[in-house]
């Protein structure tokens, strides 16, 4: 027996400071490296349970299905970052689908009914960019009825999700529209902006300049000072109503950045796309650590809930579970990630 083991003291035996430092620690380790690990632990249930092609390689780290996952949840995790601004301020946004509904089918309109002379790339441009700014504009619509009228942001953003959809509808004759292939406008907008590397490079810019606004600007202090005690930011002279309208709008902006994606990669604008989307981007910014109540969270954890999203939904596709039973799945990791919230909260 060694001499350490001869040492070793009962748990009662240890001073009530030194357990409590200790039982600190692992909850700092725990909530710095938890969602790394739990990245780390669906990739390995991934690796555990891939299917095999037929040369006996892992279907899921093929090269073509890693840039696949990549590809499929930069959508998500466009419109994520945006989320997280928002519960950041003790907000919630539920109209980020209609979002991307709405600004789709905005783009894939002006791309295929509007025909100006002035080439394809800039009318392809001009498209994109009227379509994002028409999300900028619902977003703003979005904070005004939060910190102008003080609606209950659940409420506020559940009308603007019917409503945002409704006008999507209401633009398209509740039809679908088609971009097309070709050497016109839209084709050239769906070929440029669907292609792998341009959507996994706009997602990685997205989470880069974001976070780069959250971590080290005055605006991101604000953002995590509103929402951690309004009370107190408010006593402290922060545009508290400012503050949340500008949130609602970089969250419409990355939504209809995400329209964008989505209508490029479908090649198709859809008023009834992206149903379903904000439970999806709300699991992804959970996941990530960002605290509901507010106040505390970041993009980088948030790019972890989106790969953890993607890595378990890459997963349970490949091996035929029914897309019924991941929803129910993904609602239990919501609920999941908020309990280990809780308990982090009160550790």
């Amino acid at each position: 027996m060694t001499q350490a083991a001869h040492t070793r003291k009962p748990l009662s035996a240890i001073p009530h400071d030194r357990r409590s430092y200790t039982r600190a620690r692992v909850t700092d380790v725990v909530r710095r490296y938890g969602r790394l690990g739990a990245l780390l632990g669906v990739v390995l249930l991934a690796a555990l349970l891939s299917p095999r092609a037929s040369d006996g390689s892992m279907i899921f780290f093929q090269w073509g299905n890693l840039t696949d996952v990549l590809r499929q949840v930069s959508v998500i995790g466009v419109i994520a970052v945006g989320m997280t601004f928002v519960i950041l301020t003790a907000g919630i946004d539920l109209s980020v689908g209609s979002i991307v509904a709405l600004t789709g089918c905005v783009a894939t309109l002006l791309l295929t009914q509007w025909q100006p002379d002035i080439g394809h790339a800039p009318h392809a441009f001009l498209a994109a960019t009227v379509a994002v700014g028409v999300g900028m504009v619902v977003g703003a619509f979005n904070g005004w009825l939060v910190a102008g009228l003080r609606i209950s942001p659940f409420i506020a953003t559940l009308a603007a999700m019917i409503g945002f959809r409704g006008l999507a509808k209401w633009l398209t004759d509740n039809a679908t529209i088609d971009v097309g292939f070709g050497t016109n406008a839209a084709a050239t907008f769906a070929r440029v902006v669907s292609n792998k590397s341009m959507v996994i490079g706009a997602f990685v810019l997205v989470a880069l300049l974001f976070g780069a606004l959250l971590r080290y600007t005055v605006f991101g202090r604000y953002v995590r000072a509103v929402g951690d005690n309004a009370t107190a930011a408010r006593y402290s002279g922060l545009p508290i109503r400012s503050v949340r309208c500008s949130v609602y709008v970089i969250s419409g902006l990355l939504a209809g950045i995400g329209g964008l994606l989505y209508a490029a990669q479908t090649n198709q604008g859809d008023p009834n796309a992206a149903a379903g989307y904000e439970l999806d981007v709300i699991a992804a910014v959970v996941l990530g650590g960002t605290a509901l109540t507010g106040g505390r969270g970041s993009i980088a954890g948030t790019v972890i809930g989106t790969l953890i999203i993607g890595t378990l939904t890459n997963l349970l596709g490949l091996n035929n579970i029914d897309s019924n039973v991941q929803m129910m799945l993904k609602a239990a990791i919501i609920v999941g990630a908020v309990w280990v919230q809780r308990r982090e909260a009160v550790a």
